[in-house]
């Protein structure tokens, strides 16, 4: 399934999905495309509660991050700790894209930051919950590590800090 299915697939029945940032990574790296930051983010109900989601696009360079992915997720992630909204991460990615990985840990709002944002909203008691629905290496396995929960659907790829391929 593609993420945008995926994320049909999880929002409740008729709900509608608020997208953040649909044109993030649009003409940013030059001729190399990253529709979307190459990650879905956005609002959907979810068993009658309302959620942040973020999906990774396993169709933009294997779902790795760019530096546009990581503004994107940092900004969907401060989103749910303002509101107190549960995060649901739908886990397909290769984590860095490694020829753009000095631009991804360049400052305090590098790629890392997600990891301590999912452990501060666990903390404030904001629900961290992670789905492996494919590729999950790298930088990609801390979200479900990190998460309060984590469902690996069957038949997806090795959930590992590193590639295995």
């Amino acid at each position: 399934m593609l993420a945008r299915e995926r994320i049909d697939g999880l929002v409740d029945s008729g709900s509608p999905f608020l997208e953040f940032s649909q044109l993030a990574g649009y003409e940013m790296y030059g001729k190399e495309e990253v529709p979307s930051g190459g990650i879905l983010t956005g609002i959907g109900i979810v068993s009658g509660r309302v959620c942040v989601i973020v999906a990774n696009d396993a169709t933009v360079k294997g779902g790795t991050y760019y530096p546009i992915t990581v503004k994107k997720h940092l900004r969907a992630q401060e989103i749910a700790r303002e509101n107190n909204l549960p995060c649901i991460y739908l886990v397909d990615s290769g984590g860095a894209n490694l020829p753009r990985q000095a631009d991804i840990f360049a400052d305090s709002q590098h790629f890392g930051r997600i990891f301590y944002n999912q452990a501060t909203m666990s903390s404030q008691g904001i629900p961290q919950l992670a789905v492996v629905m494919g590729s999950c290496t790298a930088g990609g396995a801390y979200v479900p590590a990190m998460s309060d929960q984590a469902i690996i659907v069957k038949g997806t790829e090795l959930c590992s800090s590193e590639d295995h391929h």
